[in-house]
Parts: C-alpha cells; sequence; structure tokens
C-alpha cells in the first residue's frame, strides 16, 4: 500500500530553533501531521526518497557500553542524566547528537560514540584493546510525532581500573549524577521491575541495552 506523498511545498514551519523543530506536514488537502525534529526542513524524514531514506545517518548515537575488569563478570555502565522533560534523573545509556564534523569522518557512528563516551564517562577509547561495532545504524523511538533517530553501538571497555571514570566532561545543559555499573542480575531484576532503583521509568535505549546485555548477544 501506498502511503501519502509529502513534499517540501506540502511542509509549514510552525517553529524553527536551533536543536527544535516543528513542521505541519500537509499530507493532503485540509489535513495535517505534526513532526517534531531536529533537522532543518530539507533533511526532514518525511521528504526523502526511498534511496536517501535507506541510506541517512541518525541524528544521535546511544551506547551500550560494557567494561571489563580482571576478575569481574562484565558489566554494562550506566549513567543517571538530567531528561528536562522528564523533570527528573532517568538511567541512561551515554548517548549524544552526531555532531556536524562527525558526519565527515569515515564512521559517522563510531566517531559519535567515542566522543561521546568521553564526554560523559571521562573515559578515552583505546581502539588498541577496546571493540567499537554497529548494533543497528538507524533506530526510530517515536515515529508518531518526531523523526528523530539513534543508532545503536556496543563499546567493549578493557580495562585495569577505573580511575579516568568521571562526569566532568558534560557540555551545555547536560547534567549528571553518578554512574551505575550493573551486573547481569541487577540487569535483569531492573528489567523485571520496569523502573530503576529509584522507581523511575527510563528511556527505551535504556531497556534496548538492558536486554542486549542479558541476551549475551554482545559476545
Amino acid at each position: 500500500m501506498q502511503g501519502p506523498t509529502i513534499t517540501t511545498d506540502k511542509v509549514e514551519t510552525v517553529l524553527d530553533k536551533k536543536y527544535i523543530r516543528v513542521f505541519d506536514l500537509q499530507y493532503k488537502e485540509g489535513a495535517h501531521y505534526f513532526d517534531a525534529t531536529r533537522r532543518p526542513l530539507d533533511n526532514i524524514v518525511a521528504t526523502k526518497s526511498e534511496e536517501e531514506f535507506k541510506k541517512m545517518l541518525p541524528d544521535a548515537v546511544s551506547c551500550v557500553v560494557i567494561i571489563e575488569l580482571p576478575g569481574k563478570e562484565p558489566q554494562l555502565l550506566l549513567s543517571y542524566e538530567y531528561r528536562y522533560p522528564a523533570g527528573r534523573f532517568l538511567l541512561s545509556v551515554p548517548a549524544g547528537l552526531m555532531d556536524p564534523e562527525d558526519k565527515n569522518e569515515a564512521d559517522p557512528i563510531a566517531t559519535t560514540a567515542i566522543r561521546e563516551i568521553h564526554e560523559e564517562t571521562g573515559i578515552v577509547v583505546d581502539e588498541d584493546k577496546d571493540s567499537v561495532s554497529v548494533i543497528n545504524p538507524l533506530l526510530f523511538s517515536t515515529p508518531g510525532m518526531t523523526d528523530e533517530s539513534n543508532a545503536l553501538v556496543k563499546v567493549i571497555l578493557r580495562r585495569d581500573n577505573l580511575d579516568e571514570m568521571n562526569q566532568e566532561g558534560c557540555e551545555g545543559p547536560e547534567c549528571f549524577n553518578g554512574f551505575s555499573l550493573v551486573t547481569k542480575e541487577k540487569a535483569r531484576e531492573i528489567l523485571k521491575n520496569c523502573v530503576d532503583d529509584n522507581g523511575h521509568f527510563y528511556s527505551v535505549y535504556t531497556w534496548a541495552a538492558l536486554m542486549y546485555f542479558v541476551s549475551d548477544m554482545w559476545k
């Protein structure tokens, strides 16, 4: 079944700010659907051709970071990041927007992941002993409201200790409140309870990281 065709001449700008835009997608005469997006008008997903859609880069990258320390079982690295729309600190994966300069790199997704991990954890990924690989190059979390997308990346960090780990590299409005190193047993508990230790819900990308970790797909 062919859905409505949306072209740029059928899109009206409702809001245009640096990090958020809202467009009115007029998919037929008198019919409107609103799209909250990080993309400018000439790059929104709704107007892309099939070929452009299949080749596009994500807006951001979310990282499944697994830490291997001597004598310990692998642990999933999560943190508590303040999420303004939710009004509280939520259990989160290291994540962030893909910068314009990242897109010019040979591997934009890996470049973004490595940069964000350093900014949010203080850890510098060592390409000789650590590993970085893409789990999924582009995922939509809420396509009924926004075309925002994330890549999901697996990063295995092999360390003797975590002395370098800190949250001092946050930028702009970013605000963190500590790390959570999660064993498989703890991950299963969080998944079963559907909330973190504070009784708070978490994002779909945190859920995906927990599920991926306990499934052993990362090995």
